[in-house]
């Protein structure tokens, strides 16, 4: 190339992709999706991780991958190759690579998945060289859609009966349901249908899926397990069966739970209610660095799941590993968040949780508060608001409440029996506290600290928000192109780690990596030069 060129080649993403990605991908675990007796040696799982980061991070089609691959010097560059068409990839191989990964994740549920452990390692490098440190993280949670297109409850029932008789032989099909095969039937069917009709197709619906299912116990050959079960599923979460009529009876719209089947292309979505919105889909929890000293942050975890996972239970499933993996002790996250059981969790790791907001009832003014009572761990009353120490105290382990009796002369006489929660019974007067409201009054009085500190940590979280519209909106992430929650954590992790160096690369292009090598190498406690 001219010098030109070549300087010019050298300021562009390709060359540190090269370094930071391309040569830091570890393919030893990926041993385990090829044989090692037989066949032909594996393509580059370096290059075919590569186009997949290549592709998530620039949104690309597979076409358009595969185009940038053959014929893009600066794609080619990235993947350690210096001469066009001096490697051919075919569209089978990458769909090939594709599957084993799938098929993998799907038969070792238990085992960490394999693009995570790749994000993992390539995002501790990151931010290594980056001087980006983990020590404070906000956390969001965001929801995703996948490839499916959303159907009203007739047309849902229609795709989950359709679907079955496609794959059902014709030789076992009675009359009723041979129409359902027809290519124009489901216009027939659904458009042609009047409102006051609904109902009335719905049940018969559901009398084709049980019809379906008795086919299926007759001829256990003609249809797949998965399918069988998806009828299965359809009817308990669609319909309540009538012994006396011995039959299926549609339930009314508001008995069916939000956990429903909700696409019979895609049954891992469910249905959500978030604020005065209702969504069909997963939902995807993300926490990210916000250290102060560099405005490029990277984001340190995700996980995908249903999104009739709350907030809280995103919480649990990930605090050991937050902590583990990035050394965590503050994360800024709204109110959603709170629970007893994340608040306990955060205090078993040394993690102080930051609340930019809290949801529940706001305390009646005419009550004293919890924290006016004084606590030890959470799990003993030691005085009252007035001072006074009980006579005994204990804490009911299954019931989670903190339990003490007084003197019934002194609460009688006390000034401040009228708000006080204590109860006065015949020989004395006893206090019972639950264990999660005193853990909730913490964090609230955590979150109503002095105005600067609470902007701070409002500033802090609200910094994800903008992570997380650039992963939905600049790749894609916000409706994938795959079905079913496999596939989606996999392509949202690749989207991920896009994201992730396309920061990094920010942060080269800024001249941030240099100057805060050594502020990070402090607070993550590393000696060795970089």
């Amino acid at each position: 190339m001219n010098p030109k060129v070549q300087k010019s080649m050298q300021g562009t993403w390709a060359p540190l992709f090269y370094e930071h990605v391309f040569f830091h991908i570890d393919e030893t675990p990926f041993a385990v999706l090829y044989s090692s007796h037989n066949g032909r040696p594996n393509f580059p799982i370096n290059i075919l991780l590569s186009l997949e980061f290549i592709k998530h991070m620039k949104d690309y089609t597979d076409e358009e991958i595969l185009e940038q691959f053959h014929f893009n010097f600066q794609v080619m560059y990235a993947l350690g190759i210096r001469n066009l068409g001096e490697v051919y990839l075919a569209e089978r191989t990458l769909y090939e690579f594709r599957r084993r990964l799938y098929e993998y994740t799907i038969s070792h549920p238990e085992q960490e998945d394999l693009i995570f452990r790749q994000f993992r390692k390539l995002t501790e490098h990151f931010m290594t060289i980056a001087g980006i440190a983990s020590r404070e993280q906000p956390m969001d949670s965001t929801q995703v859609q996948t490839n499916i297109k959303l159907a009203g409850r007739l047309s849902l029932a229609f795709d989950v009966v359709e679907k079955a008789v496609r794959e059902c032989p014709a030789a076992h099909l009675p009359e009723a349901l041979k129409p359902f095969a027809e290519p124009g039937f489901r216009n027939q069917f659904l458009y042609r249908c009047k409102t006051k009709e609904t109902l009335g197709r719905i049940q018969e619906m559901l009398n084709q899926c049980a019809l379906l299912l008795d086919i299926a116990e007759a001829h256990p050959e003609s249809l797949r397990k998965e399918t069988v079960a998806l009828l299965q599923r359809f009817l308990q979460e669609q319909a309540t069966y009538h012994a006396e009529k011995k039959q299926w009876i549609a339930k009314a719209n508001k008995d069916i739970a939000a956990d429903a089947i909700q696409s019979a292309h895609d049954p891992d979505v469910t249905y959500r209610k978030k604020g005065r919105q209702g969504y069909v889909g997963l939902v995807a929890n993300v926490a990210e660095t916000c250290a102060n000293e560099i405005p490029v942050q990277m984001i340190t975890h995700y996980q995908v799941e249903k999104n009739s996972v709350s907030d809280t239970e995103l919480l649990t499933q990930s605090m050991e590993t937050l902590k583990k993996e990035t050394g965590l002790t503050d994360l800024y996250v709204d109110g959603a968040y709170f629970s007893s059981k994340t608040e306990e969790l955060a205090q078993e790791n040394h993690v102080c949780i930051h609340y930019t907001n809290m949801t529940g009832r706001e305390r009646k003014a005419e009550k004293l508060p919890v924290l006016a009572f004084t606590f030890d761990n959470n799990k003993a009353i030691v005085s009252c608001p007035a001072c006074y120490n009980p006579l005994d105290t204990s804490f009911d382990e299954k019931r989670k409440v903190l339990i003490a009796e007084f003197e019934r002369s002194t609460c009688q006489e006390c000034p401040m029996q009228p708000a006080c929660p204590v109860k006065i019974q015949s020989k004395k007067a006893t206090v019972t506290i639950k264990q999660s409201s005193i853990l909730a009054a913490q964090a609230r009085e955590r979150t109503m600290q002095i105005k600067k500190e609470r902007l701070a940590a409002t500033s802090k979280r609200a910094a994800i928000e903008g992570s997380i519209s650039s992963i939905k909106r600049g790749q894609g992430a916000g409706r994938l192109r795959v079905r079913g929650i496999v596939k989606a954590t996999l392509v949202f992790g690749m989207k991920v780690l896009g994201h992730n160096f396309r920061q990094l690369f920010r942060c080269f292009k800024k001249g941030f990596c240099q100057k805060l090598t050594t502020i990070y190498r402090e607070d993550q406690g590393i000696s060795a030069p970089i």
